[in-house]
């Protein structure tokens, strides 16, 4: 090893190797993080320190070593140091089946006839490897044109296409059965029991301080009349749950701890507030809302805006 990376190579290449680990760890992409964490620098120079340390006690346990060696010994030592992985008999007899080589002694056996101004010719055999890479082209050749050009098949771009057509619709379909992708465009009202149970016994536990267990109000609006203050339609309620009420005196944002799952439970159950009139509840807030028609029905009235202090 010392003789194909000498000290000069070993220490460089083991440094590099350190900093990158460090870098990795350390998690910086804009620059050294060495910059802006003075402790991997810290580590980059005790690793240093330890390589040049070790190179050096390395060096001169040699040449002690070699001093107390005998001549004889001095000699095996360097033989056994200049020998390569190349010299291994079973390596040399695989090398020898692939390649097919002869010794420079056969070489009158091989030598044609051709004579040009003393230049003569060698009648070797092509090398198996050779061989054996020149009928795999010619059997690959044969498939491609089958392939290609008489059974029509898809080229390089088509199969990319296609491929990216076929994972555009996995995701389109894994969006539709991955309850967590839920967006304000996507989400649509529950009515499944479980859901709406769900729904309520989180509304009980983040929403009722506010807005009491009825939905009736508190220091929250009234859930269950037909005036809201940033919309009563089950996408309006997903947002305003979602990315919190108005800024410096709604309700905080919910979607740190409540996954898109169940803030629609939650809207779907306020949905289901609606209409119970709840004893004691707050004064009205915001404007009149009332569900939009479905395509083909008669339009349902336009939204009226209504005083904060106007009641039920």
């Amino acid at each position: 090893m010392k003789k194909y990376f000498p000290v000069y190579v070993r220490v460089p290449l083991l440094l590099a190797i350190v900093y990158f680990v460090l870098e990795s760890i350390a998690g910086s992409t804009d620059k050294p993080a060495f910059i802006d964490q003075p402790i991997v620098f810290g580590f980059l120079l005790l690793a240093l320190f330890i390589i040049i340390t070790i190179e050096v006690v390395s060096a001169a346990t040699n040449r002690i070593m070699n001093r107390l060696m005998t001549e004889e010994e001095r000699l095996e030592k360097e033989r056994l140091e200049s020998r390569s992985i190349f010299d291994s008999p079973a390596l040399k007899k695989l090398m020898q089946k692939l390649t097919r080589t002869r010794a420079i002694s056969e070489e009158k056996e091989l030598l044609l006839d051709h004579d040009y101004d003393g230049i003569k010719e060698l009648d070797n055999e092509l090398p198996p490897w050779w061989v054996g890479l020149f009928y795999a082209s010619i059997v690959f050749a044969v498939i491609y044109m089958l392939r290609f050009h008489v059974f029509d098949g898809d080229n390089q771009i088509e199969e990319y296409e296609k491929s990216m057509i076929a994972a555009r619709e996995a995701v389109e379909e894994y969006k539709k059965n991955a309850p967590d992708l839920l967006t304000v465009d996507n989400v649509v009202m529950l009515t499944e029991a479980g859901d709406l149970a769900k729904g309520k016994d989180i509304f009980d536990m983040k929403c009722a301080v506010c807005h009491k267990p009825d939905g009736g109000g508190a220091i929250g609006p009234n859930l269950t009349d037909d005036y809201w203050i940033l919309g009563g339609d089950i996408k309006d309620i997903f947002h305003t749950i979602s990315e919190g009420g108005r800024a410096g005196k709604g309700m905080i944002p919910w979607k740190s701890d409540l996954n898109p799952t169940d803030i629609a439970r939650v809207a779907s159950y306020i949905k289901t507030l609606h209409g119970t009139n709840p004893p004691d509840a707050k004064e009205a807030e915001g404007d009149f809302w009332k569900e939009e028609a479905v395509a083909g029905e008669e339009p349902t009235d336009a939204i009226e805006p209504v005083d904060e202090n106007a009641v039920n």
